[in-house]
């Protein structure tokens, strides 16, 4: 099974509710659920009570050239389900038609924020576009074994430097840390442009493999702790990138997490 990374490699504001204060808002990033069909994934959102999401599954991401009813059956599915569509993972945005795709998926979707990546004057082109439609897009860090884009805060804080309120980070914890950067430092710096936040831990530096929340270097409890102080109002979106069966390792995950809320 290709692993999210791998779809990426291949494929070459503040519109987000807020929460009663001190309390973070939990959900759960699609992908990690990406071997599963759609019913069976919504099934296990709903063991877990979870009612927001990002979409971030691989087949829905703009370099799959996902039709307009893969949305609009998405949509139905959630909303049947009594759940929202917070955030929608795109990958990155290359050229005009991608931002045009964008608008309409998020659309679709019933989505205000997208997440994903983008580099140029397409940067500015996204900003103005998003800022008339009412949206926010979260410029997603990686680690990849190649160079990338945006690797460390800085990198994002220096795309981010003058552009409007609707653009701004959607920090991976575990990206962060698998670059060999400070999770809870990430958080302080990029914790005034936050739209979303991907919770996630890593064995080690230098790798991307996941292990469960706490088991990792991430640091995620001194993490959630400056989320609550800097007074973060987006979803916390659990990532779980793993093959096969997950179903246990999510509930552990969705249990660790809520303990931190």
């Amino acid at each position: 099974m290709i692993t999210r990374r791998a779809f990426v490699s291949a494929a070459a504001a503040t519109c987000l509710p807020v929460t009663a204060a001190g309390k973070l808002s939990l959900g759960i990033g699609t992908y990690s659920y990406h071997s599963l069909t759609m019913n069976d994934m919504i099934v296990q959102l709903k063991r877990l009570k979870i009612d927001r999401i990002e979409m971030s599954r691989g087949e829905f991401m703009l370099f799959s050239k996902p039709a307009p009813d893969l949305f609009r059956s998405a949509k139905a599915m959630f909303d049947n389900a009594g759940m929202e569509c917070a955030s929608w993972y795109t990958a990155t945005i290359k050229d005009d038609s991608d931002l045009d795709d964008a608008v309409r998926g998020a659309s679709l979707l019933g989505a205000r924020n997208i997440t994903g990546d983008a580099t140029g004057d397409l940067l500015r082109r996204i900003d103005e576009r998003f800022a008339k439609e009412g949206l926010t897009f979260g410029i997603h860090n990686h680690y990849f074994k190649e160079k990338f884009a945006y690797e460390s805060p800085g990198d994002v804080l220096r795309a981010l430097a003058g552009r409007s309120p609707a653009m701004g980070a959607t920090l991976d914890i575990g990206h962060i840390a698998s670059c060999g950067y400070d999770t809870v430092d990430a958080v302080r710096k990029l914790g005034p442009y936050l739209k979303m936040v991907h919770l996630k831990d890593v064995q080690a530096s230098g790798g991307e493999v996941n292990v469960l929340l706490g088991t990792g270097i991430a640091r995620i409890p001194e993490v959630m702790r400056e989320l609550k102080r800097i007074g973060y109002r987006g979803l916390v979106a659990i990532e779980y990138e793993h093959e096969g069966a997950v179903d246990d390792d999510m509930r552990i995950e969705v249990e660790y997490a809520r303990r931190l809320l």
